[in-house]
């Protein structure tokens, strides 16, 4: 069944309004679990919203405050997100950043304890809108194998960049593990199987059951090419947000333990540097229009193939699983 964007944006800001949200915040954090189920990305869409409801109901996830920043460096900052709801911290990281770029040309804020901030594209694509380059990490519990190994040892750390361009901005959003854990939850909701290569169970062995995958361990993106920048995104978070190693981290996926995971959030001034960014999208659109290896499938940039779901969602409505959708209703009944 499809349904409005506009109907499930209402639907999710009254749950979490309900739960002593404050109406700004609740539309925040509704806003981004929408735009990710309109950008295909149901793993960090509404199927969040459940567990973060319990997470408030618990203190788990406090919705009134923004965090506690500080200023160590002119240009670094540090936060505690005080249990903060993910995407509300966030952009008021990223709004507080804007303050003193003008002088620095790059800013850094290191965020700590604060719920999980969802689809990264959307923080990127916030400031590259702005004219400003992002860059945005963050970790999460031991879900990712080593290469080489069959233990669940780093997090799916996600990295994404956004780049003004003087056109649509360019938004690199990937995880450096082939899948996230949202995606194979999202999997087992719907009943379908993983493909193989994804992860393994518990045993070590390969598995296209995604509930065998969710107690064992995803791969790596690309092997040993995945696992090394994902080490390092590990190491880069962990030293300058003080957060736990993704061994130690819970909260992202549970609503028993606070989130003790990090997340790192870069903003550049194009300006400070020798470059034009009005030149890039001409450069895109070269890249569009190049030889494709079949003529039926243009060559495309990350970020197309999101607008272009989002475009169609929003004609046609955003399908979402029957019981997670009676599962918000009765939310909503409650």
């Amino acid at each position: 069944m499809h349904h409005h964007p506009d109907r499930l944006r209402r639907l999710a800001t009254e749950l979490l309004e309900s739960r002593g949200t404050p109406n700004e915040a609740a539309r925040l954090q509704a806003d981004l679990l929408v735009e990710a189920e309109l950008r295909g990305l149901a793993s960090h869409g509404l199927q969040r919203l459940p567990l973060l409801l319990s997470r408030i109901e618990k203190g788990l996830a406090n919705p009134r405050t923004q965090g506690a920043e500080t200023w160590s460096r002119q240009s670094f900052m540090t936060v505690d997100g005080e249990r903060g709801l993910g995407p509300v911290v966030m952009m008021n990281a990223l709004r507080l950043l804007k303050q003193p770029l003008a002088q620095t040309g790059i800013v850094l804020a290191a965020i700590r304890n604060t719920n999980h901030i969802g689809m990264l594209a959307y923080y990127a694509e916030a400031a590259a809108r702005d004219g400003l380059i992002a860059l945005v990490m963050s970790t999460s519990e031991a879900l990712v194998h080593p290469f080489g190994g069959t233990e669940a040892m780093l997090g799916t750390n996600p990295v994404a960049i956004g780049i003004p361009t003087g056109g649509d901005p360019f938004v690199l959003d990937l995880a450096t593990s082939v899948v996230s854990m949202g995606k194979i939850n999202n999997h087992a909701l719907r009943g379908a199987p993983i493909p193989f290569g994804w992860a393994v169970d518990a045993e070590g062995r390969p598995t296209d059951d995604p509930v065998a995958a969710q107690r064992g361990a995803i791969a790596p993106f690309g092997d040993a090419k995945g696992y090394g920048p994902g080490l390092a995104i590990e190491l880069l978070v962990a030293a300058l947000a003080g957060s736990d190693t993704s061994p130690k981290v819970r909260g992202t996926l549970d609503d028993a333990q606070p989130a003790n995971k990090g997340d790192l959030l870069v903003l550049i001034d194009p300006a400070s540097g020798m470059g034009a960014i009005s030149v890039l999208a001409s450069y895109l659109d070269s890249l569009r229009l190049s030889r494709p290896l079949d003529p039926g499938r243009p060559v495309a940039v990350p970020g197309d193939g999101a607008r272009a779901r989002r475009a169609a969602a929003m004609r046609e409505g955003i399908a979402l699983p029957q019981p997670l959708f009676e599962q918000l209703m009765a939310l909503e009944a409650a």
